[in-house]
C-alpha cells in the first residue's frame, strides 16, 4: 500500500461484486472508492437495491454492464459463480440485518466476501457465519476501517514491542451528536434502518460505533476482554435501540478498561479516541486528528510520532500513501482493508499463505464484536451485572 513498491504487488484487478450500496446510501459509495484507491479492484456486478428497479438504475448509473446488475443476491450469487469471467469477490453493504443471508449465498459458491460491520444483527447469526466462512475456502474480510489508519498500526506496533510495558488501562470512546433528534421520526433512511431492531440488532449505538470503539482497542492493545458491565440508554423519546452506552471491561491478565460510545453528545462529530497505558508509558490517538500519535514513555516528556516522521515503523508505513503533512484518514482506512483482501485473496488463488503483516479484521474479530454488543445488552438488562461474552 505505501507509494513505494506498489508496482512490484500482485497483478491484477480483483473482479469485485457489491450487494447494497445503492441510489442514497452512504457506505456502497465509501466502499467503491476504498476499493479503487490503491487500483486493485474493479467493480463489474451487483445487486444494489432489494428494489429491482433501484437496482438497475444504480448499475447504471456507476456504468456497468446491465446484465450484470441483479435483481436479487441470490440470482447474481448463482449467476456470477458460473461465469468465467464472473466475480472474484462481493462487498456487502447492506443494513446489519442482511450481511448473513448475502454472505451466506456466496461463501457457499468459494466467492470471497468483503462484509461490512457489524458482522451481523444478532449473536446466533454471527456464529452461522462463522460456520460458514470456515467451511468455504473463500477469505472472509470484515471493513472495520479505523484499523487501517497509519498511527493505528503504529500504535499496535509499539504495544507490541513491549515499548510500553505491561498493559494496565485501555479507554475508548466514540461521541456523536447526529442522533440527538429523532431523526428517524422523520423518514430519514440512515437514522430508520440504524434505530430499528429488526435491522441493526439489539445494539443501537453500541452496535453502530461502540463496536469500532472496541475492536480498535482489542486491536492495539492485544487484549483479551474477559467480563463487562455496561449501561445502555436510550435518551431520545421513542427510540427502541441505546443512543449512548457506558462500559466498563476487565482484561484478561488483569487491564482494566472503559468505553463510551453516544449518538446523543452534541458538538461530536466523528470523535473516536484511544488512550493505553502500561507500566512504561502511555499511547494517545484521535480519529480526527489521525497522522498524529502521542506517546508518553514514563517520567519522560510526551512524543508526537507523525504519519511518515521520525520514529513511526514499518507497520505505519505499510499503510502510507502520501507524503507527511498531507491529511490521509477516513478513506485510506478503508483502502487499507480493501488492500489487505487484495492481498489474501490473491494469496489464496495462488495457494499460497498471506504475509504475517496483513492484520485485517476477520470473521472471528467480527463474532467477538457481536458478542460483545449481546454482552452490552445482556448486562445492561440486569442492571449493570458483570458478563462474560457468550462465545
Amino acid at each position: 500500500m505505501a507509494i513505494e513498491g506498489k508496482s512490484e504487488q500482485n497483478a491484477g484487478r480483483i473482479r469485485l461484486g457489491m450487494v447494497g450500496g445503492g441510489r442514497d446510501a452512504f457506505i456502497g459509495g465509501v466502499h467503491r472508492i476504498a476499493s479503487r484507491i490503491d487500483d486493485r479492484f474493479e467493480l463489474v456486478a451487483g445487486a444494489f437495491s432489494s428494489t429491482p428497479e433501484k437496482s438497475k438504475a444504480s448499475g447504471a448509473d456507476l456504468g456497468l454492464d446491465q446484465s450484470r446488475v441483479y435483481d436479487d443476491f441470490t440470482a447474481m450469487a448463482k449467476r456470477e459463480a458460473r461465469l468465467k469471467d464472473g466475480i472474484d469477490a462481493v462487498a456487502i453493504v447492506t443494513p446489519n440485518h442482511m450481511h448473513y443471508p448475502v454472505a451466506r449465498e456466496f461463501l457457499k459458491r468459494g466467492i470471497h466476501v468483503i462484509c461490512d460491520k457489524p458482522l451481523t444483527a444478532t449473536l446466533g447469526e454471527a456464529k452461522k457465519m462463522v460456520a460458514a466462512a470456515e467451511k468455504s475456502d473463500a477469505v472472509f474480510v470484515l471493513t472495520h476501517n479505523y484499523t487501517g489508519y497509519p498511527m493505528v498500526r503504529q500504535a499496535r506496533e509499539m504495544v507490541a514491542a513491549g515499548e510500553l510495558g505491561t498493559l494496565r488501562v485501555v479507554q475508548a470512546e466514540y461521541p456523536q451528536d447526529w442522533l440527538t433528534e429523532p431523526l428517524e421520526q422523520t423518514g430519514m433512511k440512515q437514522a430508520a434502518w440504524r434505530t430499528d431492531p429488526a435491522q441493526s440488532g439489539a445494539g443501537g449505538c453500541i452496535g453502530d460505533i461502540g463496536t469500532h470503539a472496541f475492536n480498535l482497542a482489542s486491536f492495539v492493545s492485544g487484549l483479551e476482554l474477559d467480563e463487562l458491565c455496561a449501561e445502555l440508554t436510550s435518551f431520545v423519546d421513542r427510540r427502541r435501540v441505546d443512543d449512548n452506552a457506558n462500559v466498563m471491561l476487565r482484561f484478561k491478565g488483569g487491564a482494566r478498561g472503559m468505553l463510551w460510545s453516544s449518538q446523543v453528545a452534541p458538538g461530536n462529530e466523528n470523535a473516536l479516541k484511544l488512550r493505553v497505558y502500561g507500566e512504561k508509558g502511555g499511547l494517545e490517538w484521535s480519529q480526527e486528528d489521525p497522522n498524529y500519535l502521542w506517546f508518553t514513555p514514563l517520567g519522560e516528556p510526551k512524543r508526537l510520532i507523525t504519519r511518515g516522521g521520525a520514529g513511526s515503523g514499518e507497520a505505519a508505513a505499510r499503510a502510507t500513501r502520501v507524503p507527511p503533512g498531507h491529511p490521509e484518514g477516513y478513506l485510506e482506512g478503508f483502502a487499507t482493508i480493501y488492500s489487505e483482501a487484495a492481498e489474501a485473496i490473491h494469496a489464496a488463488q495462488a495457494g499460497e499463505s498471506v504475509s504475517s503483516d496483513v492484520v485485517y479484521p476477520t470473521v472471528q474479530d467480527g463474532l467477538i464484536g457481536v458478542a460483545f454488543v449481546d454482552a452490552c445488552v445482556r448486562s445492561s438488562g440486569r442492571n449493570g451485572a458483570w458478563v462474560s461474552l457468550n462465545l
